[in-house]
């Protein structure tokens, strides 16, 4: 796996060093622009102290840009899950961008590497979707679809429910994933933009393991299902 990561870094740095339309030079058209956001950093209710994210970065012109996506957990003040992606975006139109690029899951235990093609972007009705085709190790498979809609009740205060689904090819015992739907996630939270870059929340966020990554669930002595509350603060620069 060494090997691919290694190929899928040359192909960006190719992709991106060789694109016509992508300038790092100044440009008063098309500057060099950055953006991050951290869309959770949050606790719950369950115990051992929960700490969770959620955040992602881009730097690029107006077709072109790289992407750094990153979310896990901590309990217990040490981390359970951790997954970075890095990506090469490029925009097909208006609204929806291509990506390609890698992912590496340092946790749980043994960590996993994955090349990702997916696309994201804004969908009819103003849907965000965020959608990812994974080829990992020893021929697994994955792919994760996320979605989420922001209802504006004033110009403050914003309620965003979000899904996302996980389907895996294989079973994958070791980090306890199975094949077919893996896990559903369905949340709700509602923020108040103290300013438009901070913003504390509360919510709900229900989840839920299926066939195989059930079976491994109940095998690590953990519950099928979780709903839990949650409060964090979402921020963006």
């Amino acid at each position: 796996m060494k090997i691919l990561n290694k190929k899928i870094v040359m192909t960006l740095v190719v992709l991106i060093v060789s694109s016509p339309s992508l300038s790092w030079g100044a440009s008063g058209d098309d500057p060099l622009l950055f953006n991050m956001i951290v869309n959770e950093f949050e606790t719950d209710d369950s115990s051992g102290h929960p700490l969770g994210w959620d955040a992602q970065a881009w730097l690029g012109h107006d077709l072109n840009k790289v992407w750094i996506k990153t979310e896990g957990e901590r309990v217990n003040g040490e981390t359970d899950e951790a997954e970075v992606q890095a990506l090469y975006s490029r925009a097909i139109s208006s609204f929806w961008d291509v990506q390609i690029g890698f992912r590496h899951d340092a946790r749980p235990s043994p960590s996993q590497d994955w090349a990702v093609i997916g696309m994201q972007g804004l969908a009819r009705y103003f849907f965000e979707l965020d959608t990812a085709l994974f080829l990992g190790e020893s021929g697994n498979t994955g792919f994760r679809l996320n979605g989420e809609y922001e209802k504006l009740f004033t110009q403050r205060l914003i309620l965003t429910p979000e899904i996302e689904m996980n389907f895996y090819g294989q079973n994958i015992p070791e980090v306890s994933l199975g094949s077919g739907l893996s896990d559903v996630t369905l949340s709700v939270r509602l923020r108040y933009e103290i300013r438009r870059e901070i913003a504390p929340y509360v919510g709900l966020e229900w989840a839920k393991f299926y066939g195989n990554s059930a079976d491994f669930t109940k095998r690590d002595g953990l519950e099928v299902s979780d709903t839990k509350v949650v409060a964090g603060l979402r921020v963006w620069f």
